[in-house]
């Protein structure tokens, strides 16, 4: 089987390219350089989400199902330079050739990681592969809008249009599962504040849980997995997070219950 990779990042604003871009010095506070930001944002669109080129990455969780396995985690550790991160990313696509999973990662979080990569001069040749070196990747590859290497879920549900588009968080609760625990993204920078990586990085690894379980729902609704197929896929999920420690996924099976 081909293996399938879901993957969700969380960012913050990129205070070092924000200081750099705005003249902002070094006795300025990274709070202060990130409100003055939301602010000239806010006086453009009435709200404070910044350009996508402005973001830095902090978080990136992946639930990759391969072989008999399935396993969630967050890539490097807690604080881990950014550039780390993302060549990891694109590290793993080199690696396994996965299917690519996401919820809006078209709209968002490709976007981001490419933008980021060129600022730390990352490597991705399979991932940007065209057909140059695999002739499949001709019909089938990353960057394409249409093609399924890279499945953008909430994308594909709506059928290509931004109005019809569903939070993940609804349509997750919506189906019977928990929906996002822990935070939500616009809390993300005030958790970094705080210094609570690790909450963020939880809040990542349920999101991917969640699109992971969605993506099953599709695959049996196209007809990819039958019923029974479809819930030997959630036991095998609900069972991998049962044996796996942490607080965030004694809270998400309580959510998801029977």
């Amino acid at each position: 089987m081909t293996p399938t990779l879901v993957f969700d990042i969380e960012t913050i604003p990129d205070v070092a390219g924000l200081r750099r871009l705005n003249g902002d010095g070094p006795d300025v506070p990274d709070a202060l350089v990130a409100e003055r930001a939301f602010e000239a944002r806010r006086a453009v669109t009435g709200n404070d989400f910044l350009p996508l080129h402005l973001h830095r990455v902090v978080a990136i969780s992946c639930a990759l199902r391969d072989r008999d396995s399935f396993r969630v985690w967050s890539l490097g550790e807690p604080g881990e330079p950014e550039a780390q991160l993302i060549q990891r990313f694109f590290d793993g696509i080199e690696r396994y050739t996965p299917q690519l999973v996401s919820w809006n990662g078209g709209g968002f979080d490709l976007p981001v990681l490419h933008y980021r990569g060129l600022v730390h001069g990352i490597v991705a040749r399979r991932y940007w592969d065209l057909g140059e070196d695999d002739r499949e990747f001709k019909w089938n590859n990353y960057i394409s809008r249409y093609h399924m290497r890279h499945l953008d879920l909430m994308d594909l549900l709506a059928m290509y249009q931004p109005r019809a588009a569903a939070p993940l968080d609804a349509l997750a609760q919506l189906m019977g599962l928990p929906g996002k625990i822990g935070m939500e993204g616009s809390k993300v920078w005030a958790a970094y504040q705080a210094g609570e990586i690790e909450a963020i990085r939880n809040y990542c690894e349920a999101d991917v849980v969640n699109t992971h379980l969605v993506f099953l729902r599709f695959q049996q609704m196209r007809g990819t997995l039958d019923r029974e197929a479809h819930q030997r896929e959630v036991d095998l999920v609900r069972d991998t997070l049962a044996k796996t420690s942490g607080a965030h996924w004694k809270e998400f099976l309580d959510l998801w219950g029977a």
